[in-house]
């Protein structure tokens, strides 16, 4: 049986993910791809620790260490250190015991998926590689993985691969009636290849793409939003306006909040270019 891991893993994964994915031109929505409210969960975490509670943490890390020289596999011990080097943003620290809960529970992607992030970070690109693709071949849906893998390839320079695997992916969805693909959401790794399209400056075939997702499925707010974000990017304000209220109309409560500050932007916006045209 899969082991529970205390909700803070998850949330950490979501965070250090959606703040590396530079694919994510649409912030909003990459927090959604998940179905997850990441942004809330980044606000409650970005905390300045006082050297008090740095020299706490520390002493807490030196426990971990000293039993984990006893008893090395000892997972009480490796996640505990874990945590505190996230907290002390300490990357290169957190590697170590990443490496070893991912080596003692291969079935617990979320290990495999916060290494492959921090080998990231590290600019180890080839190593974050092989830790993505060891989730995807065993859970090529993972969107984590994909999105991780997704803005690899972008910082590499390699676009096409990004869209190539993505694309791959939703063919794999579409395709095999197995347990595989029953196991991808084909319409997250959609909106992810999206908002590839859109960082790419693809925007026809962006919101084409988006079309066709809320055509298929207009009970989804998702694809709303994310075509009223590639407009309002695109300058088209007075377009984008209508569009970001039908998603806010759609979605769920818990994302009324975060669309609802997207649309006051959105109408400042519109007065500024407004006043502009004025001048002019």
């Amino acid at each position: 049986m899969k082991k529970k891991h205390s909700s803070w893993i998850y949330i950490v994964m979501g965070i250090m993910l959606f703040s590396l994915i530079t694919v994510s031109a649409l912030p909003l929505v990459g927090s959604v791809v998940s179905g997850k409210d990441l942004a809330k969960n980044a606000d409650s975490e970005v905390i300045v620790l006082s050297q008090q509670e740095l020299t706490k943490l520390e002493a807490e890390a030196s426990g971990y260490q000293k039993v984990l020289e006893r008893e090395p596999n000892n997972d009480t011990a490796l996640n505990g250190l874990l945590k505190i080097r996230l907290q002390q943003k300490d990357i290169p620290g957190a590697i170590a015991p990443l490496e070893k809960l991912a080596k003692l529970h291969p079935e617990q992607t979320e290990y495999t998926i916060l290494l492959a992030q921090a080998k990231q970070q590290m600019t180890d690109y080839e190593g974050a590689a092989m830790a993505y693709n060891q989730v995807l071949s065993g859970h090529p849906g993972d969107i984590y993985a994909l999105g991780g893998m997704t803005n690899l390839y972008v910082i590499q320079d390699l676009p096409e691969r990004a869209i190539a695997l993505l694309k791959k992916t939703i063919k794999l969805a579409e395709n095999d009636d197995s347990q595989t693909a029953t196991s991808i959401d084909k319409e997250a790794v959609e909106l992810l290849l999206g908002e590839l399209y859109t960082n790419q400056e693809r925007y026809g075939e962006a919101i084409a793409l988006y079309d066709e997702l809320n055509q298929a499925n207009q009970d989804d707010f998702r694809p709303i939003l994310a075509k009223a974000l590639v407009l309002e990017r695109q300058g088209d304000f007075k377009a984008a306006k209508p569009i970001l209220e039908k998603a806010y109309v759609a979605a769920p409560s818990a994302y009324k909040d975060q669309i609802g500050n997207q649309m006051e932007q959105l109408v400042q916006e519109i007065k500024e270019a407004e006043k502009l045209q004025d001048r002019d």
